[in-house]
């Protein structure tokens, strides 16, 4: 059964992916997708660009991937979109002025240093998603445990920015929907207990 998305014919077929002169930014990002096993993150791409609002859609997992795959391009995709939200955070979120990564008064340690240790907040997540994409560039080898960890390394981010730069969290929150879809993506597949999810819920968390 064929998946459309819109009408990019040879999607699945690397490298006849064109954009006409006059076509729409809106359109330029469409496409049908009945088998694209090998375009798994563009695919993903191509949904959040047209349903970043709609969570249920974007998670809703496609006939063509596996379980473990549908995670694993999530979570790329994810590491992705969370680099520049550090790159905004960090315009506030200093080694100055948050010098220990804390959530409320819990202080996480870092593990990108050998041994775990205190680090500063913007440290901590840089480390974080360096340790996320590593894991990751293994492709297959990225298994459902490996992903519950990191799931609870890069949910201290959030928790972070929410606690300590709200006003940065709700900004970022409001133009992406990252965390919703994370913490919705966390909940669904049981990446992470609830005990874990501190942050209080948001009408696109429920």
């Amino acid at each position: 059964m064929t998946q459309t998305l819109g009408t990019w014919e040879g999607f699945h077929k690397p490298g006849k992916q064109r954009v006409l002169p006059g076509t729409k930014e809106e359109d330029s990002f469409v496409c049908s997708c009945d088998n694209a096993s090998s375009n798994n993150q563009l695919y993903l791409q191509t949904l959040i660009r047209s349903k970043r609002f709609d969570i249920d859609v974007l998670l809703e997992q496609p006939p063509f991937m596996d379980e473990l795959s549908w995670l694993y391009e999530h979570m790329r995709q994810i590491c992705i979109e969370l680099g520049f939200y550090v790159s905004v955070v960090h315009k506030e979120c200093t080694e100055k002025q948050c010098p220990v990564m804390r959530a409320q008064e819990t202080t996480y340690y870092c593990a990108g240093h050998g041994s775990p240790r205190p680090c500063s907040a913007i440290g901590y997540a840089v480390h974080t998603l360096d340790y996320a994409v590593r894991q990751l560039s293994q492709g297959d080898n990225t298994s459902l445990k490996h992903l519950q960890s990191m799931v609870r390394r890069l949910y201290r981010i959030f928790a972070h920015v929410y606690f300590h730069h709200r006003q940065v969290f709700e900004t970022q929150e409001t133009a992406t929907y990252l965390y919703a879809r994370f913490v919705r993506l966390a909940r669904k597949y049981e990446l992470a207990p609830e005990s874990q999810i501190i942050i209080p819920e948001l009408p696109t968390t429920v």
